[in-house]
């Protein structure tokens, strides 16, 4: 066993872990940031990057108005009795210093994106624009030998999400321009994130350790004083002298976990196969409190079975256009909507998770989307662009019994549900589930069509076609409990002294409330940076 000393030790190189680094070091602390995975970036760097903060300097630089008082409004709004509002609104009142610090060390490049609403427009303090941001291009070449050490699920992302459908572009940049980003590397999402953020970790000369995960802390007299970590099939103890930050992510991979804990099935995460709750088992452990537990970052999932992750699971991809856009619904296994198709991802979740009691089931689970061949001849499915054969997991009939008896739904209430839906798209007045009524059931959909019209469109041309739809996450949001200041508190709510964390592996401080397009990763930089900090001041003291 070979043992190495460190001010502050960080389990977890995602966005929450690499920011609590460079919290913590320009705070004054040495830091050790280590990852169990032989790349870093984690969730973060195969998600959208997109970064949900209120009240920041580009809001009102572009005459946006917003306070910490609004957000908090907004939340406290949709709260039913998950969140500590006193860790809220360290939240909503640090995200706007975190900003500043991040762009003013040239961690982050964000850019407001002031079209994209907020998820829960009706809700007081909500705002139709302005708290999502999206990154900036990133030079990789600049991580030298570092630039392969990043998480990535396939070709890099050469676009910035607000020029793609999913931040309300067309999804086209000039070939030339493209070629250029090709050649120099240059990527956007959660890759210019996490490249940036690792960029000024690098320039710091705090170069993560990888392959190497947490086992268990090391507690002395009731504090964290550091962990018991496995490296290259040995362990090895790391001696924080002022305190650990668990920065692991959640639990959706863990089987045993999901089934303890989660309120109903999460059977194809969107995540990477690495999350399997290590940080969790470790706060467990050490004596935290829990809180958040039955809940995840839902989102409808599509498997796609030639996919895979390394480690050979199949990669499941978040549905959010695909369910949204006309001449499109979802239906159960008895052929019938459930839900507003169009609603929040996260949100949605509640309609899949539907208990009968009389069949002791979930209904809902899985649900299919069914679309006519004017969305085929329209609308991508997936990497699957109109013109372009569609693989055969993709059921295809010419009448909607066909196409009921190929998925094993009821043969007469599918077209019944559809000959409903009709009635209504050609209304533009989803009478049943309201589709169609607010700004963010049009974001994700055909914007060259007015109105409801973005969203409402009628099935009337044949062949028509279906696809399963299961319920994923972007990861769990449930975990230790944190304080204010981040720190990880005991089961009677006192903090374990020396013992902090951010992201996934903590209960969410907005509870299960997804706010808008970047809901995890804002609170996930914040209290990467409030915990960092934290840290630090215990070195000064």
């Amino acid at each position: 066993m070979v043992d190495s000393e460190t001010d502050v030790l960080i389990i977890g190189a995602g966005a929450a872990g690499l920011t609590a680094a460079l919290a913590a070091h320009e705070s004054g602390a040495s830091v050790r940031l280590i990852e169990k995975q032989d790349r870093l970036g984690g969730t973060a760097a195969i998600s959208g990057g997109v970064v949900w903060l209120p009240d920041h300097d580009q809001m009102a630089a572009q005459g946006i108005k917003d306070s910490s008082a609004d957000a908090l409004t907004y939340f406290l709004s949709l709260n039913h009795g998950e969140m500590d509002e006193a860790v809220l609104s360290a939240f909503v009142t640090e995200a706007g210093p975190m900003f500043s610090f991040l762009t003013g060390i040239d961690a982050i490049d964000l850019t407001m994106m002031p079209d994209y609403p907020d998820y829960y427009g009706d809700r007081p303090g909500a705002k139709t624009g302005g708290r999502s941001l999206d990154n900036e291009l990133f030079d990789f070449t600049s991580l030298g030998a570092w630039k392969d050490r990043v998480f990535d699920h396939g070709p890099a992302p050469r676009m910035m999400l607000r020029e793609t459908p999913l931040g309300g572009g067309s999804g086209m940049v000039e070939p030339e321009e493209l070629q250029r980003r090709d050649e120099g590397d240059l990527r956007g999402w959660g890759q210019a994130l996490v490249g940036r953020l690792l960029k000024a970790c690098l320039d710091r000369g705090i170069e993560p350790i990888l392959g190497c995960g947490g086992y268990r802390l090391c507690l002395e007299e009731g504090q964290a004083t550091g962990a018991i970590v496995e490296r290259g099939g040995e362990r090895e103890t790391i001696t924080a002298r002022n305190g650990v930050i668990l920065a692991t992510g959640g639990f959706e991979w863990n089987d045993a976990l999901k089934h303890a804990f989660l309120r109903g099935p999460l059977d194809a995460p969107a995540s990477p196969p690495t999350n399997r709750g290590d940080g969790l088992k470790m706060a467990m452990a050490a004596g935290a409190g829990l809180g958040n537990m039955t809940s995840a970052w839902w989102v409808p999932t599509l498997a796609i079975p030639e996919a895979q992750w390394a480690s050979g699971e199949t990669r499941n991809m978040p549905v959010l256009i695909e369910r949204t856009l006309p001449h499109g619904i979802m239906v159960n296994r008895e052929g019938k909507r459930f839900c507003n198709e169009a609603a929040n991802y996260s949100a949605l979740a509640g309609a899949f998770h539907a208990f009968d009691p009389a069949t002791y089931d979930y209904p809902n689970l899985p649900a299919y989307l069914i679309f006519d061949s004017q969305y085929r001849e329209r609308y991508p499915l997936a990497s699957f662009m109109p013109g372009t054969p569609l693989p055969e997991w993709v059921a295809q009939a010419d009448t909607f019994e066909e196409l009921a008896a190929l998925i094993g739904v009821d043969a007469e209430d599918l077209p019944a549900t559809v000959n409903r839906f009709n009635e209504m798209a050609e209304q533009l007045d989803d009478r049943d589930f309201g589709r169609g009524k607010t700004d963010y059931d049009r974001f994700y959909g055909d914007r060259s069509r007015e109105g409801a019209g973005a969203t409402l469109g009628v099935l009337a041309k044949a062949p028509y076609y279906a696809v399963e739809i299961r319920m994923g996450a972007l990861g769990t949001n449930g975990g230790a409990r944190t304080n204010a200041q981040a720190q990880v508190v005991d089961v009677d709510g006192e903090p374990i002294a020396g013992l902090f964390g951010a992201g996934n592996v903590i209960s969410a401080p907005t509870g299960s409330v997804y706010a808008g397009a970047g809901g995890t990763l804002g609170p996930a930089l914040t209290f990467g940076y409030i915990a960092g900090r934290a840290a630090a001041r215990r070195v000064n003291r």
